[in-house]
């Protein structure tokens, strides 16, 4: 039930349905958010169904320069998307020399979300904000749906009190789902070579790691910065 079908976009589920003792009914909530890879692969049916799932908003965790259609991307009339709010909140500032020389070797790896909101908390901050404010009915989505989107999930997640192997696995989702897949980003995605063996040991490498930061969400909030006040609303979207 967490896996949409949404044409032309891999890699989409949404964030219900996962358990959590702060849900009167048990699991995180359906219908509120979903995550994803970069809306361009969107068909014209692709987001006629995401309409019928209730897309009204979406936040878009990619630089400015990444965003667009690009050569391989389906052809889509403007009217598609027309009534669909759009928010660019990158999580990522590209020309920040701390965070090329720290981050860039490790960018599709969890090893560098705890970097990333050390480096630039106001910009997660920033992101979680627009998440917050969005109407429900949210996609959250970057290149791939994997990474920084992935850091995100975790946080939300993590926030609305799902247990940490649990958001490891649904981090594993993402992994197997984009392996092999290319999404025609803006950067190489070395994954994107990756067959079923390679995934796996990555899988097994990296979900400690994405175990163990959902494992402590006051800490990741507190360095990014978020009030209690906001880390109520980002909760209350998948808990009620």
């Amino acid at each position: 039930m967490r896996d949409l079908a949404w044409d032309g976009y891999p890699n989409v589920r949404d964030l219900g349905g996962l358990p959590t003792p702060l849900a009167p009914s048990g699991t995180t909530t359906f219908g509120r958010i979903a995550r994803g890879p970069r809306r361009e692969l969107l068909t014209e049916a692709g987001w006629r169904e995401a309409r019928r799932w209730g897309l009204r908003s979406i936040v878009d965790l990619r630089c400015p320069h990444e965003i667009g259609p690009r050569e391989g991307d389906p052809a889509v009339g403007l009217e598609a998307s027309a009534t669909i709010s759009v928010v660019n909140a990158p999580t990522e500032d590209q020309d920040d020399p701390e965070f090329r020389a720290v981050c860039y070797p490790i960018l599709d790896s969890p090893e560098y979300w705890r970097h990333n909101w050390r480096i630039l908390p106001e910009l997660v901050l920033a992101t979680l904000n627009a998440i917050a404010e969005a109407p429900t009915g949210v996609l959250i989505h970057c290149s791939a749906g994997r990474d920084r989107t992935g850091m995100i999930s975790a946080l939300l997640l993590s926030n609305a009190g799902v247990a940490p192997e649990d958001v490891a696995a649904d981090y594993a989702v993402s992994v197997r789902a984009m392996g092999g897949a290319p999404v025609h980003a803006a950067s190489n995605d070395r994954q994107a070579g990756w067959g079923p063996e390679q995934l796996a040991s990555w899988i097994a490498e990296t979900a400690p790691i994405v175990e163990d930061v959902a494992s402590d969400p006051d800490a990741a909030f507190a360095a990014i910065g978020a009030s209690p006040e906001l880390r109520g609303r980002l909760r209350a979207f998948l808990t009620t």
